[in-house]
């Protein structure tokens, strides 16, 4: 069984170009959306997204996480992008996200992409958590990596520099645009939760950087170290380790939808997509008890839940088995457990068939297992497949 879907789309971004996006779902409905920035020059797929993505969803959280204009599958020059336009990026996520699904209420950002976080949160007004990782205070923190290229970029406008074993161009307008940045404010001003993720042996970006965003910005805030992690998390526990403490610590600042049946509909059972795949339903019953239903892979379905005749016959069982219990108990039969196994044909004719097999276990006489063999046929769910079924579909 899947442990979510993972959808592959793209989105116009903030000047112009289709950014490559992977959608990451739960299985059943999200508790909520969040929105993830990948570090200088990488992309979504770098091992820290995809890992962090996998552990948000596997706690109900849905993540998008996309390439900047330029990087990855996305299309653009990143020779003409700057912080700023990463920044507008993803304002233009949170654009796509509130229009297609859900506006995200957590984003997360690592490294550079952190403090591109803290700079677009103002603009998302929706948000509730902000969350960095191994995050510069300073976005000019970059430079460093072309330092050595300055005089030639200045000099000549721009420069090509290697950077992670590829070839990227560097313009003046970078620099400029990298030196404007002052992130004091933004912080300071931040009016969300803040959750500050750093390894103190980081030696990209050196954990001074984290007590500055830290002591910048006002309560609510957190911070956690990452202990021996480096900079990339390419350890699977550590990026396993960050999703798993966003988890549990946005729970406290995010809404999280209720499915629940529409007022003076008690006992109602309520049917809906949850967009985790084609055929994904979630299934309420008495706004109580959520459960998934779909279809198997081979139909095209994800295979997270049970199929809708699979519903049928755990409903005929389970009613099955209750009804031996009450009957049995009544009697004070010495039953000790019931198993009941079923299976479902189409047959000729339009006719279902359903072969049930039932195990009693207990110190029971012949005439007893007769009985309850009997009683079984007296379950209300066998009886209502026998008889004569009104169902009123109705438009609301």
């Amino acid at each position: 069984m899947a442990a979510h879907s993972s959808e592959k789309m793209t989105f116009p971004g903030a000047h112009g170009h289709d950014l490559a996006a992977r959608l990451d779902l739960p299985i059943g409905p999200p508790k909520a959306y969040a929105l993830f920035a990948h570090c200088f020059t990488c992309s979504k797929d770098i091992f820290a997204a995809s890992r962090i993505a996998d552990g948000l969803t596997q706690n109900g959280i849905a993540v998008l996480r996309f390439d900047f204009t330029g990087l990855g599958a996305s299309e653009g020059d990143f020779a003409n992008t700057n912080f700023s336009s990463n920044v507008d990026d993803l304002v233009a996520a949170a654009d796509f996200l509130r229009a297609n699904h859900q506006a995200p209420q957590i984003i997360i950002g690592h490294s550079l992409g952190g403090a591109a976080v803290l700079v677009a949160a103002k603009h998302i007004q929706e948000l509730k958590a902000v969350v960095t990782v191994n995050a510069p205070a300073d976005p000019a923190h970059v430079i460093e990596n072309f330092q050595c290229s300055l005089d030639d970029i200045k000099a000549n406008g721009q420069a090509d520099v290697q950077l992670a074993g590829r070839t990227f161009t560097i313009q003046k307008q970078f620099l400029e645009d990298m030196e404007e940045q002052k992130l004091s404010a933004d912080i300071a001003n931040l009016n969300k939760a803040l959750l500050v993720f750093h390894a103190p042996g980081d030696e990209t970006v050196s954990v001074d950087n984290a007590a500055h965003i830290f002591g910048a910005a006002k309560h609510p805030k957190s911070f956690v170290s990452l202990d021996n992690a480096d900079h990339l998390l390419h350890h699977h526990e550590d990026a396993a380790y960050v999703a798993d403490v966003i988890s549990a610590w946005a729970t406290r600042y995010i809404s999280v939808p209720s499915a629940s049946v529409a007022k003076g509909e008690k006992g109602a059972v309520v049917v809906q997509e949850s967009h985790a795949g084609m055929y994904t339903q979630s299934v309420v019953m008495n706004n109580l008890h959520i459960l998934t239903a779909d279809e198997p892979l081979g139909v095209g379905g994800n295979d997270s839940g049970g199929a809708p005749y699979d519903y049928l016959l755990a409903a005929l069982g389970a009613c099955t088995s209750m009804t031996l219990r009450m009957y049995a108990n009544r009697k004070k039969l010495p039953l000790d457990n019931v198993h009941v196994s079923l299976k479902h044909e189409k047959g000729e004719g339009r006719v279902d068939f359903i072969e049930r097999d039932i195990t009693l276990k207990g110190a029971l006489s012949d005439e007893q297992r007769t009985r309850l063999m009997e009683i079984a046929d007296k379950c209300p769910v066998h009886r209502t497949l026998h008889g004569e079924v009104q169902v009123t579909t109705r438009e609301r």
